[in-house]
C-alpha cells in the first residue's frame, strides 16, 4: 500500500510548463529540419503557398488574365506558350497560368478546410467514444464503421448525380463528413489508454468535470496524432475534388486544376495540347506528394523510435 501511496501521478501534458513547451517544439523542429522528405515537402508547400497567394494579382494587371472570364481578344483557340502567356491559352483564350494559379487557392482551400473539418469531428467523436465507453461508445463507433466502408467520390458522384453539380462549398462539407470515421478509431483507442492514467483519476478526484478533462486533459494529448492524420486528409481531399471535378460534376463556377482537366478533355485538346494537360497534372501530383512526405516526416517527430542517430550527437 505504501508504494502505492508513493508512485508519483503522471503529469497531463496541458499541466507542463512553458519552457517544456518551448523545448519541445525547439527539439521538434530540428528533427523535421535533419529529414530530407519533410524539408523537400516543406519546400514544395511553400512554393504552392506561393502560388495561391499571387493568384490575385494577375487579374489586377489586366483583365485578360482573369482565370474564369478573362479572355485574350486575339485569340480564340488553343494557343502554345508565348511571353504574354506563360503556359498558354485553352479553347477560348484564357490564360493558362492564371488559371493554374487560381487552381492552386482551391487546393489549399479545399483540402485544409475538408481535412480540418474531419479532424475536428473524428477527434471529437473519437474522445467522446473512448471516454463515455459503454452504449455510447457502441454507437457511435458502428457509425463510423457504416461510413468508412462507404465510397468517397462513388456517393458523391451519385449525389452529383441526384442533385446536380455541386457547390465548391457543399463539396468539401461532404469529403469531411465521409473522411472522420478513421480519425475517430485512433483517437478513441488513444484516449482508452488514457482514461485511467494517474493524472486522470487525480482530476476527476478534483472535482473536475468530464468536459473540463476532455479540453484540459485529453484533448493536449491526443492532439499531434490527430494533426498527423490531417496532413493525409488534405491529400484525400485534393484528389477527391480533382476527381469529381475531371469527371463533370465539379463546381462550374470554380477555377480547380481537376476543372481545367475536364476542360482539355472535354474540348478534345488531351493529346494535342501537352501544355495544357501536363500542368494541372504535376501540380496535383507534387502538392498530394507534398502533404505525403510532410506526414511522414511528422510521424519521425511524433515516434522518437523512428528518428535516426544524428552523426554529429
Amino acid at each position: 500500500m505504501d508504494a502505492i501511496q508513493e508512485k508519483p501521478i503522471q503529469p497531463s501534458v496541458a499541466d507542463l510548463p512553458e519552457a517544456y513547451w518551448q523545448s519541445t517544439l525547439s527539439s521538434s523542429w530540428a528533427v523535421l529540419r535533419r529529414n530530407t522528405i519533410g524539408r523537400i515537402g516543406l519546400g514544395l508547400l511553400t512554393i504552392f503557398a506561393l502560388m495561391a497567394l499571387v493568384s490575385f494579382i494577375p487579374p489586377w494587371i489586366d483583365p485578360i488574365y482573369d482565370p474564369m472570364s478573362g479572355v485574350d481578344p486575339h485569340i480564340s483557340y488553343a494557343s502554345p506558350p508565348t511571353l504574354r502567356h506563360w503556359l498558354g491559352t485553352d479553347f477560348i483564350g484564357r490564360d493558362i497560368f492564371s488559371q493554374l494559379l487560381a487552381g492552386a487557392r482551391i487546393a489549399f482551400m479545399v483540402g485544409i478546410t475538408s481535412a480540418f473539418m474531419s479532424i475536428f469531428l473524428g477527434t471529437a467523436i473519437g474522445m467522446m467514444a473512448g471516454y463515455a465507453g459503454r452504449w455510447s461508445d457502441t454507437i457511435l463507433m458502428r457509425t463510423a464503421d457504416i461510413i468508412m466502408v462507404m465510397p468517397t467520390l462513388l456517393v458523391l458522384l451519385i449525389m452529383s448525380a441526384l442533385f446536380g453539380q455541386l457547390n465548391i462549398w457543399t463539396i468539401v462539407l461532404l469529403i469531411a463528413l465521409f473522411r472522420w470515421p478513421g480519425v475517430s478509431r485512433v483517437i478513441r483507442s488513444q484516449t482508452l489508454s488514457l482514461k485511467n492514467r494517474a493524472f486522470i483519476e487525480a482530476a476527476r478526484i478534483a472535482g473536475a468535470s468530464h468536459l473540463r478533462i476532455l479540453a484540459r486533459h485529453v484533448l493536449p494529448n491526443v492532439l499531434p496524432l490527430a494533426l498527423l492524420y490531417m496532413t493525409f486528409r488534405v491529400t484525400s481531399a485534393i484528389v477527391i475534388e480533382a476527381a469529381l471535378a475531371f469527371l463533370g460534376f465539379g463546381d462550374p463556377g470554380t477555377v480547380s486544376w481537376g476543372m481545367m482537366l475536364q476542360w482539355v478533355w472535354k474540348t478534345g485538346h488531351m493529346f494535342q495540347s501537352l501544355y495544357w494537360l501536363l500542368p494541372p497534372g504535376i501540380c496535383i501530383s507534387l502538392l498530394t506528394l507534398a502533404f505525403y512526405m510532410l506526414g511522414r516526416a511528422m510521424e519521425e517527430v511524433l515516434d522518437p523510435r523512428l528518428r535516426k542517430e544524428d552523426p554529429e550527437e
